[in-house]
């Protein structure tokens, strides 16, 4: 990649010249590249909204996919956009003069779904589904306003598995968040290209570069999420074996419908017995001994 200041885009300016923040930064551009192309998100002239709520995978998505675009890698325009939803102390100016700084086309959107969430959630419960979901129907909304054809969001590869683990866990079923679908109403795409990306390359890479940071008090004043829980499972599994979580992250996109026990996604019940389907079974399970 190239670094002189007129040959990069504003984002990266002042970027680490270290050879592992080269290294970090080549890797998330390429995962990131990885992912819009196997899970085909390029529409060619098509307008994304990519959303930066001030945190950490957010500034990594917005700063990767303007790279893409700098690099003529990704033939869309993009639109940044925040959502203030009025939290209180929340730093109003920040990201709207860091946007202006990049040169970086934005829209800042102000909607107060906090006192909304406060209001309705009881007591000792959390807020992430209900501002979760206010959050969502404003952002669908404003790319609709600006013409957009896609949501671009800026979950990473452990929020993947994280919400694998919290369907399994509490939900009794297995799903995730995919890196595209289309919405309930069929008229955008919800993207999210840093799907390959782990978490602690965001971390290292916002940390680098600088940027404005902005915690997300509402949700992280609450102790004992259950998504909390999960992450403290998957950190320990990690810590006892590493690399853990990029198998476990390669498993979901390796899924076997006939090994698993939904009647909707395989015929268990058409399933007979023929040549091909004896030397199927003998070759995929294992000998008796």
């Amino acid at each position: 990649m190239l670094d002189d200041a007129d040959e990069i885009h504003p984002l990266f300016h002042g970027a680490p010249q270290s050879t592992e923040f080269k290294k970090l930064r080549k890797r998330i551009v390429r995962y990131t590249r990885e992912a819009i192309e196997q899970y085909g998100m390029i529409e060619k002239g098509a307008k994304w909204l990519v959303c930066l709520s001030g945190g950490k995978d957010s500034y990594t998505l917005l700063a990767v996919l303007h790279e893409l675009k700098w690099r003529g890698l990704l033939p869309v325009e993009l639109l940044a956009c925040n959502l203030d939803q009025g939290q209180p102390g929340f730093p109003a100016t920040v990201l709207p003069e860091f946007l202006q700084k990049m040169q970086v086309p934005h829209r800042i959107e102000y909607q107060d779904t906090y006192s909304v969430v406060m209001d309705k959630v009881p007591a000792g419960r959390t807020y992430c589904a209900l501002c979760s979901r206010l959050r969502r129907g404003n952002l669908y909304r404003i790319a609709r306003e600006e013409g957009c054809s896609a949501v671009v969001l800026g979950h990473h590869r452990d929020d993947i598995l994280e919400t694998f683990f919290m369907n399994l866990f509490h939900g009794g079923r297995l799903a995730t968040m995919p890196p595209k679908l289309v919405n309930e109403e069929g008229d955008l795409f919800v993207y999210r290209p840093l799907a390959h990306v782990a978490e602690a390359d965001c971390e290292k890479f916002a940390r680098a570069m600088n940027y404005p940071i902005i915690p997300c008090d509402l949700c992280g004043s609450q102790d004992g999420l259950q998504r909390q829980q999960v992450k403290q499972i998957l950190d320990q599994w990690e810590k006892n074996s590493p690399g853990r979580r990029q198998v476990m992250f390669r498993a979901l996109m390796n899924i076997r419908p006939s090994h698993m026990l939904d009647p909707k996604l395989f015929d268990f019940a058409g399933l007979t017995l023929g040549t091909d389907k004896i030397d199927q079974i003998s070759d995929e399970v294992p000998k008796l001994r």
